[in-house]
């Protein structure tokens, strides 16, 4: 992958799934309120100073999330930040980066 390219949609991995709950409270914090399902469905990452993931989550019902969480280079030791967010996504919206 070339830094700074988005990457292809692809479906999400065990380790998506990860970097999704590791940021699931920072969402339910802003938003105020607790989501029944939290199921990472597909993702696209970007190499920058650190890695950007791009995750669709499904939370329930026809609900989706859009999530961006930034994971810092391994040397910063920083945990995995929610950057940005869109709520009220549908199950054919396509993964976009934002």
């Amino acid at each position: 992958m070339m830094c700074g390219v988005p990457s292809a949609a692809q479906p999400a991995t065990a380790e998506t799934q990860n970097v999704a709950d590791q940021v699931r409270s920072q969402l339910e914090e802003k938003e105020n309120k607790k989501f029944p399902v939290f199921e990472a469905v597909s993702f696209r990452s970007q190499v920058v100073a650190g890695t950007n993931y791009f995750i669709k989550v499904h939370v329930g019902d026809e609900e989706f999330v859009h999530l961006r969480v930034f994971q810092s280079l391994p040397h910063e030791n920083k945990p995995l930040t929610l950057s940005n967010y869109q709520t009220n996504k549908a199950k054919h919206d396509e993964l976009s980066y934002f």
